[in-house]
């Protein structure tokens, strides 16, 4: 039996989910993500027969393809940020007239793709590090910085395996990993709450919001915000802060008078996908929108313009029904 009998093209498929989570948190953006692990998929698929299962694992093996694709893609991609950090510190006129390019923000994900382990405490750990917060920090990194901390601390890969995957000695591998730390700790990712978006207290939260959004009530809206709670609107560089301020803002809004909402789980937190009614009254996608919370109330509001096309990668109908609003 041949090399190229016992592994096959379905066995390189099987690894999708996890190299869609490596790949994200390397590059920071949706439609790269799966450029380049369409493109692992392929050039696995067309290599098996160099595969040699003594000189490593499948898994190894097809991650050093995707760490090579995603290398060539950041060698001259800016780097990606957090909404807030740039956004100027008040919301004005002039922000809407000029939005910034989409490839400055770090882009959401919905946590069914990226959120790869089945492990409950795995499961908090990956969540973690698919927080915008986290994928930003990773992006102050070089490059090769980002492969191999998120191969040895997010992954799990052995030192060796990793010294396999980046083509380095172990040695070149454990320092790089020792810079790798050091500078996410120099980046110093916002602390926030590890929640589950599945938890009966964030499922209230977010019901919580839907409700006073959809019923334009600002005293309930007040309730659910942090007082320091931020909201910002990519790609519009643009943000309001205080909790009072942003409900007065959403619960009045003319352009929000009929929107409706359904939550998502999204980037390791609670999220909502926010419809729109169209010009003959149906209910279509509009925006994604993330909330991170802490001590039960939303700290910050990122309304993703532009991702009315990706509500299906979230779980969300292209029509939303008036009776489903809120569930």
């Amino acid at each position: 039996m041949t090399k190229v009998d016992t592994v096959t093209v379905a066995d390189v498929e099987a690894l999708r989910a996890p190299l869609t989570g490596y790949c994200y948190r390397l590059l920071g953006a949706a439609a790269d993500t799966d450029d380049a692990v369409q493109e692992t998929i392929i050039r696995a698929s067309t290599r098996l027969g160099t595969f040699d299962p003594r000189r490593a694992r499948l898994t190894t093996w097809v991650h050093r393809i995707a760490t090579n694709i995603c290398l060539d893609m950041l060698r001259s991609a800016a780097r990606r940020a957090l909404p807030v950090d740039l956004s100027p510190g008040s919301a004005g006129a002039a922000a809407f007239d000029a939005p910034l390019p989409a490839e400055r923000f770090v882009e959401p994900m919905p946590d069914a793709r990226v959120v790869e382990a089945t492990d409950p405490g795995q499961v908090v750990e990956r969540r973690e590090t698919v927080r915008l917060a986290y994928i930003a920090a990773l992006q102050h990194l070089t490059p090769r910085q980002r492969a191999v901390l998120v191969l040895r601390d997010v992954l799990g890969f052995s030192a060796a395996e990793t010294a396999v995957i980046l083509q380095v000695t172990t040695a070149a591998a454990n320092s790089a990993l020792q810079r790798a730390r050091a500078g996410l700790a120099a980046a110093a990712p916002q602390p926030a709450e590890i929640t589950d978006p599945a938890d009966p207290a964030q499922q209230q939260l977010v019901q919580a919001f839907i409700a006073a959004f959809e019923g334009h009530d600002v005293e309930s809206m007040i309730q659910v915000l942090h007082a320091d709670a931020v909201q910002t609107m990519p790609p519009l560089a643009w943000q309001v802060a205080g909790g009072a301020q942003i409900a007065h803002m959403i619960c009045t809004s003319d352009a929000c008078a009929r929107d409706r909402m359904l939550p998502i789980a999204i980037n390791g937190s609670i999220g909502v996908g926010q419809y729109r009614p169209d010009e003959t009254g149906v209910l279509r996608p509009f925006a994604l929108v993330l909330l991170e919370s802490t001590g039960g109330k939303v700290t910050e509001m990122v309304t993703f313009l532009g991702t009315e096309g990706r509500f299906a990668e979230f779980g969300l109908p292209h029509v939303l029904e008036p009776s489903a609003a809120g569930r």
